[in-house]
């Protein structure tokens, strides 16, 4: 089928066929937009000669410090531009990058070490107490410690580990990159945020990597020399691939470490920023900024947001500003953004509300994707009714190899052809997808994803904790929050207070609960907790 009768002498050759790769994006505009801007941060310009020369030097010396192919390379690294050459420099080296969320507890860190398997860690100066103290905790080999000093936040460094910069003067600013064979080959592990318990690890390959890039400057609308701002962070699916993309377009990656609406603000009038990503909280932000923060410009700024659908009064703030806000949907596993709502010209008349209630739709596939849908429990696609609920099911080429060392959760989370994502949704009779809720309730706040498993764990620790559940809060600033409620043991006594400094001594700021409830909490026959009724509550409070 789809062979011609006689196809002798059309094999692939070294003429027609080179695996996809986003390491071809930055060796050609290397070549093509040599002097052009490619990356800002502060003071520094480097031009995009300058930017492989240094990707060339970072893969040869990782190199020569022993990292082979196939080796893991991870960083815990804010968005600077030492990130960003982490994703070209590692895989140049034939290596796979593993870029950890710098917000994670000491424990998680360590167990993502262990698993990962990493051979050697770039660190930011102010991350090195967590980093030394998860080797600590770690079982097996410890990743050798690099550490970035960041001149331009007036970071020293410590002077105990081998320097960025130092590491990079052992490299070849001409050495030739390792090129994947196959685009099947790792390309990155990322970590999921733990929704079910331990993290799991999410493989891209160099194909998906490479595609995913292609669709998210489509669907972007993006032509050559975009200036891209580094909102949504490099650690988070590879910064949604951005990063990998801009130099497809011979753009400008703007690294912004802080992310505050005057830096957002300042970014945009003084750059010329054309694009970013992030979650509704940096929405709010700009629409919430001071007078003296705000700045002119005289352009729109391209947002994707995604974690919640911008809410109405966002929406009606932000636009106004020169802001035009595109909702995405994605997952770790579909390398970020897979759905986007895309918006449809004869749409342009309807008022505000209707505008802010079409721009909340979870949305339609995108490119580099082949299906979106919502199958029911039986993986049959749902009546497109804007009623029938079920989850929503893709499948494409942006779509992870698998979970690593874990086949189990792989085949689970492929089953039927598909990836499942455990996210609940309805379809409109147009195939534009809307999120209803979320399953295994995962909390989504300020854009990271927060178990209720782990989070009910850790406050079951506690020795006057009978009996707990969390649950997702709505909130201004954070779109969502954790919420505990809480049953105590009889006779035993505890605050709010002393349980949520309970818990933010063994989580992430932002798994902490921020708000305790002490109730008897609503159960079924068989003693399983009715979480949506306490969902109806957390609204309330």
């Amino acid at each position: 089928m789809g062979w011609l009768p006689d196809e002798r002498g059309l094999e692939k050759c070294a003429a027609n066929f080179v695996p996809l790769t986003p390491l071809s994006h930055l060796r050609r505009a290397a070549d093509v937009f040599a002097e052009r801007t490619a990356v800002v941060y502060g003071d520094t310009r480097r031009s995009y000669a300058d930017y492989a020369a240094r990707v060339s030097r970072l893969a040869s010396a990782l190199a020569r410090r022993g990292v082979k192919p196939g080796d893991v390379v991870a960083t815990l690294l804010p968005n600077i531009p030492e990130q960003a050459e982490a994703h070209f420099g590692v895989p140049a080296a034939g290596a796979i990058l593993n870029t950890i969320n710098t917000r994670l507890d000491v424990e998680t860190v360590a167990y993502i070490f262990g698993h990962g398997g990493a051979r050697m860690v770039l660190v930011d100066s102010t991350l090195i107490p967590l980093v030394e103290n998860a080797i600590r905790a770690m079982e097996g080999p410890a990743p050798q410690i690099v550490e970035v000093a960041d001149a331009e936040a007036g970071h020293l460094p410590t002077g105990h580990y081998l320097d960025y910069e130092g590491l990079l003067a052992e490299g070849d600013p001409d050495a030739p990159w390792i090129m994947p064979g196959d685009e099947w080959e790792s390309i990155a592990l990322n970590y999921t945020s733990g929704t079910t318990g331990r993290p799991k690890g999410v493989v891209y390959h160099h194909r998906g990597a490479y595609l995913a890039t292609m669709g998210n400057a489509i669907s972007w609308r993006m032509v050559l020399y975009p200036v891209y701002l580094t909102i949504v962070p490099l650690f988070h699916c590879n910064g949604w691939c951005h990063t990998w993309m801009v130099p497809m377009l011979g753009g400008t990656l703007v690294c912004c470490r802080d992310i505050t609406a005057k830096n957002i603000y300042d970014a945009i009038a003084d750059e010329g920023v054309t694009h970013f990503g992030g979650a509704p909280i940096v929405l709010n932000a700009i629409v919430n900024a001071r007078d003296e923060e705000r700045r002119d410009f005289a352009h729109v700024v391209e947002v994707f947001t995604a974690g919640a659908p911008p809410p109405a009064a966002t929406l009606a703030a932000i636009e106004p500003l020169g802001f035009n806000i595109t909702q995405v949907y994605g997952l770790t596993e579909v390398y970020g953004p897979a759905t986007e709502c895309t918006w449809k010209p004869e749409w342009d008349a309807v008022g505000t509300d209707e505008r802010a209630e079409l721009k909340a739709r979870t949305g339609v596939l995108m490119p580099m994707m082949e299906e979106a849908l919502v199958h029911d429990t039986h993986g049959v696609p749902v009546a497109r009714d804007a009623a029938h609920l079920g989850e929503i099911a893709m499948r494409g080429n942006a779509v992870m190899k698998g979970y690593y060392k874990n086949p189990e959760a792989t085949a689970e989370a492929f089953k039927g052809g598909y990836f499942r994502s455990g996210d609940i949704a309805f379809q409109h009779p147009d195939g534009y997808i809307k999120i209803t809720d979320r399953a295994k309730d995962i909390i989504i706040s300020g854009g990271e994803n927060v178990s209720s498993v782990e989070v009910e764990g850790v406050l079951m620790r506690h020795p006057a904790v009978s009996l707990c559940a969390v649950v997702a809060k709505p909130d201004d600033k954070w779109g969502e929050v954790p919420c505990a409620f809480v049953e105590l043991k009889p006779g035993a006594e505890a605050t709010e207070e002393e349980l949520i400094a309970f818990a933010r001594a063994r989580l992430a700021g932002f798994k902490t609960p921020k708000q305790v409830v002490f109730s008897d909490l609503p159960k079924t026959s068989t003693g399983k907790i009715q979480k949506f009724e306490l969902r109806a509550v957390a609204k309330l409070l």
